[in-house]
């Protein structure tokens, strides 16, 4: 079949429907972007907070109509909102001919098979074990990057998340696994390995019976192609210091780490059922900086939990002053059914959410500039993202910025310059989150930061 895969919510859900894409073009599917066209058309979605679950449906029912207006014959629905709400959704929007869950994306061809033949198709097994099939995704990164899931699922439970009941319980892949999946990136162009899990700390504790996330950095550092590793999601409580010396004594693995804390009142800490308190992270973050000083730490944050009184968001607002997070988000607090937080009293209304989202997002719109400011004059390696259409200028990323979460350097140039290629560039100019610069020349030393890597 001609099919279209529309993927939404996370990058680790991304990871999955790549390799959906993989599977699908070993049994000799064939792809279009134009769901017009297509005759089949698979949804993977996300409902991890209302926001996303709104997009996931919206989404279904505006491919359902290519049923209708288009050459359409399957629609399938798979990941997260079908894991979780598998019978709602034959229920409720007919058209859906098939549903597969978090744990069964290898069964997606068969799903396919099935539908065509005009029954119901439903996979949705428990989300246990992790799946031993081996095939070459298809990226849609654009391919000069490209996440690699180094683990499933989550062990920690905190009162306002329902990925745990989606995706099992903590499974990490296999070292060698993970090794292979990587230099197969590598071959196909990546550059920039960026490492996703859940919570990527706790890597290989359930298969070696210790943190062994270094191990793992050490092994992806040897593969020849790879210039950068980024890691995301670590929980602060989980960070080592073989970890921090990984990090340190490794040039390929970026001066990075997003570090979700999500606040800094204890009694909301306590609440959310995070296993950590405000004294912790700061030692961590002092930690961190002082380790390595260049250090580029994300944070996300939810504003207007339950219960959260003014006294709490002002300890959270003074708590984002001092610690100047150079990249930091705020979400206001979902309610998701099927979590204790869903039952808790004192639900803050959506207005008081929002505006303290605001007024943090206003703090750290402040820290970003001043961060950015301090940067001018420094030489760092930067990894070009695309061309500016019309203009003899690129867009490009610092090793402090993540794809797709945070800010760009706008690179001046009459050169030609590819996706992924590497460009020393001093920077010249600073905006709210981004950065200006032009091609470094050599000329002057002054300035050169050692963590461009």
């Amino acid at each position: 079949m001609k099919l279209c895969m529309i993927s939404l919510g996370c990058d680790k859900n991304l990871v999955d429907a790549e390799n959906m894409l993989g599977l699908l073009r070993r049994d000799g599917h064939t792809f279009t972007d134009e769901e017009q066209e297509a005759e089949g058309i698979i949804v993977n979605t996300c409902c991890f907070i209302g926001d996303a679950k709104e997009e996931s449906i919206n989404t279904i029912l505006e491919m359902a109509g290519y049923k209708e207006t288009g050459k359409c014959q399957v629609l399938l629905v798979t990941g997260c909102l079908a894991q979780r709400y598998k019978e709602e959704i034959f229920k409720e929007i007919p058209e859906v001919d098939g549903i597969v869950g978090t744990a069964a994306y290898d069964q997606i061809h068969q799903a396919l098979l099935e539908a065509a033949a005009g029954k119901k198709a439903f996979f949705v097994p428990l989300p246990q074990g992790i799946s031993k099939v081996e095939t070459e995704r298809i990226l849609t990164t654009g391919g000069y990057y490209g996440f690699l899931k180094i683990a499933e699922g989550c062990d920690k439970h905190c009162t306002y998340c329902i990925i745990p009941s989606l995706r099992g319980s903590y499974r990490s892949m296999p070292l060698e696994q993970l090794e292979k999946e990587a230099q197969m990136l590598a071959k196909k162009g990546v550059r920039e390995l960026i490492l996703v899990a859940q919570e990527t700390t706790l890597y290989g504790v359930d298969l070696y019976g210790k943190k062994s996330l270094p191990q793992l950095l050490h092994r992806l550092a040897k593969i020849p192609g790879i210039y950068w590793i980024r890691i995301q999601y670590c929980y602060p409580e989980e960070i080592t210091d073989e970890l921090i010396d990984a990090i340190k004594s490794e040039e390929k693995v970026c001066h990075y780490l997003d570090i979700p804390i999500q606040h800094a009142s204890d009694r909301i800490l306590k609440r959310m059922g995070r296993r950590t308190d405000q004294a912790s992270i700061r030692q961590m973050i002092h930690k961190l900086r002082e380790e390595i000083p260049d250090i580029a730490l994300r944070t996300t944050l939810i504003s207007g939990f339950p219960g959260e009184t003014k006294e709490d968001h002002e300890e959270l607002m003074e708590f984002v002053n001092e610690m100047e997070f150079e990249r930091l988000g705020v979400f206001p607090y979902s309610p998701e059914e099927g979590t204790p937080a869903a039952t808790f009293p004192e639900p803050i209304p959506e207005e008081v959410k929002a505006a303290r989202r605001d007024e943090i997002m206003e703090l750290q719109q402040e820290i970003a500039f001043e961060k950015s400011l301090a940067m001018v004059g420094k030489v760092l390696d930067v990894m070009i993202e695309g061309k500016v259409s019309g203009e003899p200028a690129y867009v490009a990323r610092t090793y402090m910025d993540g794809p797709g979460v945070d800010g760009y350097l706008f690179l001046n140039s009459e050169e030609l310059f590819l996706s992924g290629d590497f460009v020393r560039v001093k920077v010249t100019g600073a905006l709210e989150y981004d950065l200006m610069g032009e091609v470094y020349d050599g000329s002057d030393k002054e300035g050169y930061h050692e963590s461009s890597q």
